[in-house]
């Protein structure tokens, strides 16, 4: 890799990824209530190249997720580029925030749904840092384990074989005994302790060459998250459980139960993404 792995004491040395206004606004929000809501240990924050291009492959437990991993990547002297859903940018500031500090829309089960990997891709070739959530909305799991994830984030890699990108997978612990939205449940106090940690990078080069199919994407997505979820096992003390969790959202004429927010209906089994099938996870519970 030639970007290079900085150690902890060289980090503080380098010179910090230009950001702007609108992400510098969102750090002076963001520092205090991470730091007044809970204790961070971080682990593997080597693997994280002091510059050059980047995929963060994460979990996704609570809504204060992006939140916490904004400031992780932050205070790696690094610009987060997230990859969320388009409606955040129909809120009043927050479309500033995120339009200003460049992150990227997501379109779900529209015909702009491919240019949210064109726009990944872009970030990319100017040695960004992109933060993919591939499942798509917080897990369902009622013990917090991953859910069977979209395949985008095996296409995004797959597009980059050819270039020096590292792919990461992070996983993150603990902001879920703060903010649990699913279960109504908050607690701001005592102090929450959120684990962060970053795995070795990814090596691809046994997809380099192979046809772009939903067949490799699929199994690469779920390599990538197989090993997301076995650090989230070796965090919690646990044995992660065999599958992903495959979730069913229940109708409204059947249950008083709502399905999750990011959950669209309108997404069919398969997607046409920049040219690749991409499959749609078909949620169901595991067995």
């Amino acid at each position: 890799m030639a970007n290079g792995t900085p150690t902890e004491g060289s980090r503080s040395r380098e010179r910090r990824e230009p950001s702007g206004f609108w992400v510098l606004f969102a750090a002076s929000l963001f520092y205090p209530l991470t730091f007044l809501l809970a204790r961070r240990v971080n682990k593997g924050t080597e693997h994280v190249p002091a510059r050059g291009p980047v995929i963060l492959v994460m979990n996704h437990i609570s809504h204060l997720d992006p939140v916490y991993d904004a400031v992780f990547v932050h205070k790696l002297r690094r610009v987060p580029r997230f990859l969320a859903k388009n409606t955040l940018w129909d809120k009043p500031l927050v479309k500033q925030v995120m339009a200003g500090s460049g992150q990227i829309p997501v379109y779900r089960g529209s015909v702009e749904a491919k240019d949210s990997l064109r726009h990944a891709n872009e970030a990319l070739a100017k040695g960004r840092v992109v933060v993919v959530y591939p499942e798509g909305t917080i897990t369902r799991d009622p013990d917090g384990w991953p859910m069977t994830s979209r395949t985008g984030i095996g296409r995004l890699a797959l597009d980059n074989l050819d270039k020096d990108i590292t792919v990461l997978p992070v996983t993150r612990w603990g902001t879920l005994s703060i903010l649990n939205i699913y279960q109504k449940k908050v607690r701001l106090f005592p102090r929450a302790l959120i684990t962060t940690h970053v795995g070795e990078p990814v090596d691809l080069t046994s997809y380099q060459g192979k046809p772009v199919t939903a067949a490799l994407t699929r199994e690469l997505t779920d390599q990538l998250m197989r090993t997301v979820t076995d650090q989230l096992g070796e965090i919690r003390g646990e044995t992660p459980p065999a599958e992903f969790y495959r979730y069913r959202a229940k109708s409204k004429s059947n249950s008083s139960e709502s399905p999750a927010p990011e959950v669209d209906k309108a997404e069919v089994d398969k997607a046409e993404v920049d040219g690749a099938e991409v499959d749609k996870a078909e949620p169901e519970a595991r067995n």
